[in-house]
């Protein structure tokens, strides 16, 4: 009938079944492939390079993004010229030592930039960065 091992039938079967777990790892390989691409999201900004070494930040900086066609976003959200100097003066109530990153987008004219960080200044804030690409030193 069937094949023997000379075991007896009540025996406990010391083997694990892997099947579901491969199962279950393998919907999950699928799940993280196709929901990867869709975290790498933001802005298209190409950043100036530079040589100098970054400097460590005891608080989560603000990150104010000018990109190439001009647009200013804070955070996560776009704002005019007019909403950023009244959303700049309310942060600036709440905490008045938070620092500001200004990442400008190299191709953006010089006066755009200098604009804009007149009007953080003019909000108040004093700890005003610059973000920048490390800059490739070749041999």
């Amino acid at each position: 009938m069937g094949f023997s091992t000379g075991r007896s039938r009540s025996g406990f079967v010391s083997e694990i079944n892997v099947t579901p777990m491969v199962d279950v790892m393998l919907v999950l390989l699928i799940i993280f492939m196709v929901t990867a691409p869709m975290m790498t999201q933001g802005l298209d900004v190409d950043l100036p390079e530079t040589t100098a070494k970054s400097l460590r930040q005891n608080e989560d900086p603000l990150i104010i993004t000018l990109d190439k066609t001009g647009k200013i976003t804070l955070g996560k959200i776009e704002v005019g010229e007019a909403l950023l100097r009244q959303q700049l003066k309310k942060l600036y109530a709440e905490n008045n030592q938070q620092p500001i990153f200004l990442k400008a987008d190299k191709n953006i004219t010089y006066g755009v930039v200098v604009n804009i960080m007149a009007e953080i200044k003019a909000a108040g804030f004093e700890k005003l960065g610059m973000i920048t690409e490390p800059k490739e030193i070749t041999n």
